[in-house]
C-alpha cells in the first residue's frame, strides 16, 4: 500500500513522532495505522515524542581526543534534570557520543544524529530508547569535531561535566609535551569565558555594537559628544583585552597575559608554541532554566 503525507500527518498527530519515523513505520507496515502505532510505542518513538515539549537544560559536556592529540571532539547532551545527568548510563551515553564524534564524519548535527552508534541503532533512536527508559526529555544539542594540520589540542573539563574547553595549540611538540600549558589555557578559557583568541579573530559587527554600547555609557555618565572619539578607542582596548584570550590576564598569575604564559613555557620547553583555536561548551547556556531542587528531582525519579 502507498504511503501518503496525510498518513504521515494523522500519525504524527495522533502520536507526536517525527515525520521520518512515521513514514518509516508505515512502510514497515505496509500502511496499517493501529500497527504503526503499536511499532512507535514499541520503539518508544512515541512516549519520547510526548516528552519532547519539556525543557532539557541541564546535562552533561564531554571530550574526547585522538592517542596523538591530533583530533578532538566535544559533545553536549542536555537533560530535564541534574539528577539524571549523573546517571551512569546518561554519563556512559554522552562518553560514547563523545567517542563517535571524534571519528565520524558527520556535516552537522542531523547527520550526527543519523550515525550508527556502537551497532545499537543510530544515535537518534538510541536516544530515543533512553528517553523511554529514564522517563524524561533529554536532546543531544551539540557536537563539534577540531582537527587541523600541525595543531595539536587539550581540554579541560570543570564541574563533573558542566564545562568542556578544548584547546588547540600549533607546535611541533607532542600533545603530552603542551598538556601543562594547554591544560592551563583551557581552565582560563573555563573560568574567564573569553569570546576571541586574539584580535584578528574580532567580528567586526559585535565590535561596532560594543562601540556604539559604550558611546551610549559615556552620554549617560554626562561626557560631551565631542569628547567621545577620544574616549572610544581606549575603551575599545580595555574590552578587547577582557574579550580576547591572548589578552587576558592569566587567571594563575596577574602579572602576566595568557599570551606572556604560553611564550615562557614555550621558552622553556624549546618549542614554539601559538593558540590557534578554542571551544567552550557550558551546559544549558542560553536554555530557559528550570526552578527545581534536588528532593522534587528524587520524587519525580520516584514517581511521587
Amino acid at each position: 500500500m502507498a504511503v501518503t503525507a496525510t498518513m504521515v500527518k494523522e500519525l504524527r498527530e495522533r502520536t507526536g513522532a517525527g515525520m521520518m519515523d512515521c513514514k518509516k513505520v508505515l512502510v514497515e507496515t505496509d500502511g496499517d495505522m493501529d500497527k504503526a502505532i503499536e511499532l512507535l510505542r514499541e520503539k518508544g518513538l512515541a512516549k519520547a515524542a510526548k516528552k519532547a515539549g519539556r525543557i532539557a537544560s541541564e546535562g552533561l559536556v564531554k571530550l574526547a581526543f585522538s592517542a596523538d592529540g591530533k583530533v578532538a571532539s566535544a559533545v553536549e547532551v542536555n537533560s530535564e534534570t541534574d539528577f539524571v545527568a549523573k546517571n551512569e548510563e546518561f554519563v556512559t551515553f554522552v562518553e560514547d557520543l563523545a567517542q563517535l564524534a571524534l571519528t565520524a564524519d558527520a556535516a552537522d548535527l542531523e547527520a550526527f544524529k543519523a550515525c550508527d552508534l556502537k551497532g545499537e541503532g543510530t544515535v537518534q533512536e538510541v536516544l530515543n530508547a533512553k528517553i523511554s527508559k529514564i522517563g524524561e526529555n533529554m536532546n543531544v544539542r551539540r557536537f563539534a569535531k577540531m582537527k587541523e594540520d600541525g595543531v595539536v589540542y587539550v581540554g579541560y573539563t570543570h564541574g563533573a561535566g558542566k564545562i568542556g574547553v578544548i584547546i588547540g595549540l600549533k607546535t611541533e611538540a607532542s600533545a603530552e609535551e603542551v598538556n601543562t600549558v594547554g591544560r592551563d589555557v583551557a581552565m582560563q578559557v573555563a573560568s574567564m569565558s573569553p569570546k576571541f583568541v586574539n584580535e584578528a579573530e574580532v567580528d567586526p559587527e559585535w565590535l561596532e555594537k560594543e562601540k556604539e554600547i559604550a558611546a551610549q555609557q559615556l552620554l549617560n555618565e554626562g561626557k560631551p559628544e565631542k569628547m567621545l572619539e577620544k574616549i572610544i578607542p581606549g575603551k575599545v582596548k580595555a574590552i578587547l583585552k577582557e574579550v580576547c584570550l591572548v589578552d587576558q590576564k592569566f587567571v594563575k598569575n596577574s602579572d602576566q597575559t595568557v599570551a606572556q604564559y604560553v611564550a615562557e613555557a614555550a621558552k622553556a620547553l624549546g618549542k614554539d608554541i601559538q593558540i590557534a583555536s578554542m571551544l567552550r561548551y557550558e551546559v544549558g547556556e542560553g536554555l530557559e532554566k528550570k526552578e527545581e531542587n534536588f528532593a522534587e528531582e528524587v520524587a519525580k525519579q520516584m514517581g511521587m
